[in-house]
């Protein structure tokens, strides 16, 4: 018989089985490869370890429940996949987030027998530590460890980003540390993503400890090292030029040339602290080594110059720019129009923008000009600002609701209350209806200006128009009626905000307590108070401290006194208003015991040092003829290194002064002022001594026999105040000090 005629046809093996699977794999179909599986089982062929390649499929198809159990199967059947395998799933699985999954298929790898590698622990570590999951991570480092495989960079690199973006600094610190004693010498790109991670998050001084280990131990600096440190420095919060000097130097020191970035980092560090001639001397320094400013360089320096109102200036850079064929970008004429908007120069605005549309680049929005609007509206500076909107306009651009409300902020504050009423028909001209922001804005402008009936017509026809106030304007409404004294109407507005369905606010609970407390409607406020507290209403401290300033204004103080002591009840606790407030009102009322004894709760409760409060309370006991009161807090000023205020310090030079009252009780003030206090006092000398023309007050004083100073003819308080810097001779009674 012919062999041709009938074909012999050989099963499939396992190999077939698995082209089959990995098809469809790749055609995204693991629940047909699952199908094939199950046939290559009912056939007795049990799958191999390329089998595994489907549960990779599922893995990267989303289908993770399935992919795991497909997995446990497998190994329970006795396929023991290759650790590159097991590595692929796992690697899928930390991607979507199922640690929990990831983490029990290298358990069931371990009781296998399959020993994790470096790559395997790394991936669950980086998983976790990308789930913020910091302990369980330390954990698996710990197992790494005891099963000999020594973690490397990649491994420690995890953890250092996982407690970053947990906010543990100090932690992050630690590991890198730990790496470098371990061996793992982390790169110089490690090292620099590092540090400006802990700029970027405020912790310069973790920062600076890495940058001088990198000096000390290595990798060494590079260019972008001390980049990274320069602007780190620079804008960091608590800025200090001479960090930045210092780095500077050392680079140098190091044969590092500066190249263009760092120049710009420098211009912009010393035009951010005023510094504008230090930074154009670097900008003529940049140039004489070679280098052309780039855009960013010049956009630093025209910013600069137009807020410090040096337009001439940075026009001529911005012409310099052009010049040297350095295309200004939109950034750079952003600066120059909002310098131009700031300083009244509205038609060379007006040429910038045109400029900027022939050019093609887009010109600043309506965001932008209404935040120079508002800007200036604040400042008072309402006509530029309404010149602005109107050049906005010529430029076609459309003002915003938030441009209007801004030029309204800006009457109001003027007290140009028909401009601002006139806004609204401007508003309706170009089609923007007003909303309660707006009312808002106009109804607070009313109420500020006296004229609480103009407010209440603008609101109802706010609400005939069907706009519906919110908690603040309520509040803005209700705080103008109490102040106007129309406490009727002001509770019968209340009500018809209760009736509306309107959320009432905490801020507007303290302002109808307070109005009614300030309206001698404190039995009211009483009752109210204690109804909202079986409503069990959360106040914050705010409410309280209206409601105690109001009952002390009427005189119910001890009511306020028992308020005062409820705060804690309530599980809230005093600020430094609260004991500000009550001190005040207890020196008036001269309990000057209960005063102290009020002070010594403020320094249990950590704000002790606060100088306004320390300052005012020495003004009020003087006032009062306290002074050996009034020294002790002085004292405690002068403990705390804090400065005397300008006002304190002029009342002391007035009181004991030669010719003034309480000259005989010099001797009571502390002799021990600080270098702070002093320095205080001989700044306003100083200021007094050039704007009196007294540059020779000093040199005149001179010792005469009695051991006083001779002062220049005449009293007032330029005399008075030098009498209290030089005091008496080293050792005398009165307020001795220490010559900075």
């Amino acid at each position: 018989m012919d062999r041709w005629a009938c074909p012999r046809h050989s099963p499939p093996t396992i190999h077939t089985y698995n082209i089959l699977i990995d098809c469809y794999r790749r055609v995204h179909r693991p629940d047909l490869g699952l199908a094939i599986v199950g046939r290559l089982l009912k056939n007795g062929l049990g799958p191999d370890d390329f089998s595994y390649s489907l549960i990779y499929g599922f893995v990267k198809d989303g289908e993770v429940d399935k992919a795991h159990c497909l997995f446990l199967e497998m190994m329970e059947q006795g396929v023991l996949p290759k650790i590159l395998i097991c590595n692929s799933i796992i690697k899928e699985l930390c991607k979507m987030k199922e640690m929990d999954k990831a983490e029990s298929i290298v358990q069931k790898m371990v009781d296998s027998g399959i020993a994790p590698d470096l790559f395997t622990y790394s991936l669950i570590i980086d998983g976790l530590c990308k789930s913020k999951a910091m302990d369980k991570a330390e954990r698996v480092l710990e197992q790494m460890v005891e099963a000999g495989t020594r973690p490397n960079s990649i491994t420690y690199n995890s953890l250092i980003h996982g407690y970053s973006i947990s906010g543990m600094w100090n932690e992050s610190v630690r590991v890198f540390k730990q790496m470098s004693s371990c061996g793992v010498i982390p790169t110089v790109d490690n090292c620099n993503s590092f540090i400006h991670a802990l700029f970027k998050h405020g912790r310069t001084n973790e920062a600076k400890c890495i940058f001088d280990s990198m000096v000390l131990k290595g990798p060494k600096p590079d260019i972008i090292s001390y980049s990274t440190m320069l602007h780190g420095y620079a804008t960091a919060t608590d800025s200090c030029l001479a960090d930045v000097h210092n780095i500077f130097n050392l680079m140098l020191t190091k044969g590092i040339a500066p190249n263009k970035h760092v120049f710009n980092i420098l211009i912009n560090a010393y035009a951010r602290c005023g510094m504008m001639d230090k930074a154009m001397l670097i900008f003529e320094d940049m140039q004489n080594k070679g280098m052309i400013p780039d855009t960013v360089t010049f956009a630093t320096v025209i910013s600069s110059l137009c807020r410090i109102g040096r337009l001439d200036d940075a026009l001529h850079k911005f012409n310099h720019m052009v010049d040297i064929g350095v295309p200004p970008s939109e950034a750079v004429y952003g600066c120059l129009i909002q310098g131009c908007c700031n300083h009244g120069e509205l038609v060379k605005a007006k040429e910038l923008i045109s400029e900027m549309m022939n050019k093609d680049i887009p010109p600043p929005g309506v965001k932008y000009f209404s935040s120079i609007i508002n800007n200036l509206c604040k400042e008072g500076r309402v006509a530029e600002g309404k010149d602005i909107m109107d050049m906005m306009v010529q430029t076609g651009q459309r003002p915003n609701v938030v441009t209007f409300n801004s030029l309204m902020e800006g009457y109001c504050l003027v007290g140009n209350m028909e401009e601002a009423f006139a806004l609204l028909d401007a508003m309706a001209s170009i089609g923007i209806e007003p909303n309660c922001y707006i009312y808002g804005t106009l109804v607070d402008g009313y109420c500020k200006n006296g004229r609480i009936d103009d407010a209440l017509t603008v609101f109802r026809d706010m609400l005939h128009k069907g706009v519906k106030p919110t908690s603040v304007l309520y509040s803005i409404i209700l705080h103008g009626l109490f102040q106007a004294r129309r406490t009727t109407a002001a509770k019968k507005m209340f009500h018809e905000m209760i009736e509306s369905g309107t959320t009432v606010s905490i801020h507007t609970y303290g302002v109808v307590l307070g109005g009614l407390c300030r309206n001698n409607c404190t039995d009211e406020a009483n009752m109210l108070l204690e109804k909202l507290f079986a409503m069990n209403v959360k106040f914050d401290i705010i409410t309280f401290n209206i409601v105690i300033s109001a009952m002390f204004k009427v005189g119910r103080r001890q009511e306020a006194k028992e308020l005062f002591d409820a705060i804690s009840t309530y599980g809230l606790v005093p600020n430094i208003q609260t004991y500000s407030m009550m001190i005040t009102n207890l020196i008036k009322e001269e309990s000057y015991e209960e005063a102290d004894n009020l002070f010594i709760s403020v320094e249990k409760s950590g704000h002790a040092s606060d100088s306004r409060l320390l300052n005012h309370i020495v003004r009020m006991l003087l006032n009062k003829a306290e002074v050996a009161k009034a020294s002790n807090y002085l004292s405690i000023i002068g403990e705390n290194n804090l400065t005397l205020e300008a006002s304190t310090i002029s009342l002391l030079a007035s009181l004991f002064s030669r010719e003034g009252k309480y000259r005989e009780h010099i001797k009571l003030l502390p002799a021990n002022m600080t270098m702070a206090v002093v320095a205080a006092t001989a700044k306003l000398v100083l200021l007094l001594a050039v704007l009196l023309q007294f540059s020779g007050v000093l040199t005149a004083a001179r010792t005469l026999p009695g051991e006083e100073w001779l002062l220049p003819e005449g009293g007032g308080v330029v005399r008075a105040v030098v009498e209290m810097l030089v005091g008496s001779k080293s050792g005398g009674g009165g307020g001795g000090t220490h010559c900075c």
